[in-house]
């Protein structure tokens, strides 16, 4: 009876203890998890049982074809999640989009900003600035700056000034003169790729001859890096200056630089290029003609065909056993600005020196075939090769007038204002403007160009109804003027670079130096900034009498 009665006092004592505590547990785990005490990366499908960094509600996401409602999750600089709707109240911050679009932020792969040397154009601030207002969150910077990034020095004075100033994430391209024993070298520093690679006279007197291109693209290729080409070619030019000496009308730049001109040079960087024996990877930057990308189209299916052959006959062999012609897969691209997309030499009597740009603008046909090549492919990317002067320069006679216009704050809005009249679709912007450049320039590999999770949140909300008269009173680049002024636009309502707010519709609200430098490929991880390199090097002359103008 005791023994009995024993056994039934365990038992009971055992299932009431079972049930107090699985009630404690479950109480404990309800709150554990509604307070998000357990590490971050735990998480389900549609629900968060963590607090993210940022919650962004009400967007729509393009998603086959069709803009649908999402939500965007971030932690850490990273978006982690999307989906229609995420089951979670609380987050560190919480932006409504007010059914803005959500697209990735723009990378324009072709700035000027003129720092080092030239800050009273531009400089690393109002440059980035300028940017993030237009929906740009990371810029590839080329190196005709003064001094020019043809060495050790020259590129750690650039990247001190971008480090200290830039609110957008960078890369710096490397310069290319008669400095071939330097480009191992500034590779190994951390330049995205080289280039602008002058083929005839421009800003900053880079220019360099057919021979030594030669000698340049075989050591780049050499490095598997990128050679970024300003193709223009330099004897027409000189040619039609002197035929032209006395002509001062307004569009004599453009019939001093013809199609012919970016036609020849193309033509010849492609000769040379599949002429040395390891070719590198060719992007053509600001291309403007139909004839170059006629070429440059023959060159990419030459260039498939022949990799395709290769690739047939050596798969089935060991890498020693290979033939000798085996190379590396290579590839041709090519970009286009947008004044080359939205201005033409009719434009020429309205802008007259402030259209002024190299290449020059070209006829309307050459524009409307250029939209169609960007739409159908044969152009790869969008980029506004931004390359600023102020409007005492510029107010000059057309021949002594300095080349470039400014633009890097325009081209989301006006590429986005394009989408909007129907010339090319949101799906193909996105890919001109973010994906294809991250993928030409090797920027895929650090997070950037697509809004998915395990990318950089940078993110452009906008609302394609809000078009907006573009006005140069309104814009942040430092030389104060456009060459789109009175023309549409559809601004950001806000940019986001790894999930901080840099532009809020109406101000910038991002710290000077939070940018982040994105190095190429080629980086040594041992390099360490400013090894070996005087101090006296770094001091940029006009940053003292710039720095409060900054502000």
């Amino acid at each position: 009876m005791i023994q009995s009665f024993a056994f039934s006092f365990l038992f009971l004592f055992c299932f009431y203890f079972f049930i107090f505590y699985f009630l404690f547990f479950s109480v404990f785990i309800f709150f554990f998890l509604h307070f998000s005490l357990i590490p971050k990366y735990i998480r389900f499908e549609n629900f968060y049982i963590t607090m993210p960094d940022v919650l962004i509600k009400n967007v729509r996401l393009l998603a086959d074809g069709v803009l649908t409602p999402a939500e965007i999750l971030i932690e850490n600089g990273k978006v982690t999640g999307i989906a229609k709707e995420f089951r979670i109240s609380e987050y560190d911050a919480l932006i409504d989009g007010k059914n803005a679009v959500a697209i990735p932020a723009g990378i324009d792969a072709h700035v000027h900003f003129r720092d080092p040397g030239m800050t009273y154009k531009e400089n690393w601030y109002t440059g980035s600035c300028s940017a993030a207002a237009g929906g740009i969150t990371t810029v590839l910077e080329h190196p005709n700056t003064l001094p020019p990034v043809i060495d050790k020095s020259g590129f750690y004075l650039k990247l001190k000034q971008a480090k200290k100033k830039s609110i957008i994430d960078f890369g710096i391209n490397g310069g290319v003169t008669n400095n071939l024993e330097k480009l191992t070298e500034l590779w190994a520093l951390g330049v995205n790729c080289f280039g602008e690679i002058f083929m005839a006279e421009s800003t900053g007197g880079l220019n360099i001859s057919n021979d030594t291109l030669g000698s340049a693209l075989s050591k780049i290729g050499q490095m598997e890096a990128v050679a970024a080409i300003h193709a223009e070619d330099d004897a027409l030019r000189l040619q039609n200056e002197k035929l032209l000496l006395n002509d001062n009308s307004d569009d004599v730049h453009s019939r001093i630089r013809p199609n012919e001109c970016e036609e020849i040079a193309v033509r010849n960087c492609l000769k040379i290029n599949e002429a040395e024996k390891t070719p590198t990877n060719i992007h053509f930057c600001h291309t403007s003609t139909p004839e170059a990308v006629a070429l440059i189209d023959a060159a990419r299916k030459d260039l498939q065909a022949k990799q395709n052959q290769m690739i047939e006959k050596n798969k089935n062999k060991d890498p020693a056993e290979r033939t000798s012609d085996y190379q590396i897969l290579r590839h041709i691209t090519c970009e286009v600005t947008p004044h080359h997309l939205f201005l033409s030499t009719k434009d020429c009597g309205r802008l007259k020196t402030f259209g002024k740009m190299n290449p020059p603008l070209r006829d309307p046909k050459s524009a409307e075939y250029m939209m169609t090549a960007l739409r159908t492919g044969l152009v790869n990317a969008v980029a506004s090769d931004h390359a600023p002067h102020r409007t005492y320069e510029k107010e000059t006679a057309i021949k002594a007038a300095p080349s470039g216009v400014p633009g890097v704050e325009t081209l989301m809005p006006l590429m986005l204002a394009a989408v909007r009249k129907n010339m090319l679709s949101l799906e193909r912007m996105i890919e001109v403007t973010s994906r294809n450049p991250a993928r030409i320039f090797d920027l895929e590999r650090l997070g950037k160009g697509f809004l998915k999770p395990g990318f950089d949140a940078d993110i452009v909300l906008f609302d394609p109804k809000d078009v907006q008269v573009i006005k140069a009173k309104n814009l942040h680049t430092r030389c104060e003027w456009t060459p789109y002024e009175g023309m549409d636009g559809i601004f950001p309502a806000m940019t986001l670079s790894r999930g901080d707010v840099l532009w809020d519709g109406s101000q910038i609200i991002a710290k000077k130096g939070r940018g982040s430098f994105l190095p190429g490929k080629g980086r040594r991880p041992d390099a360490d900034e400013f090894d070996g390199v005087d101090d006296r090097d770094l001091i940029d002359e006009n940053e003292m009498e710039n720095e409060e103008e900054d502000e």
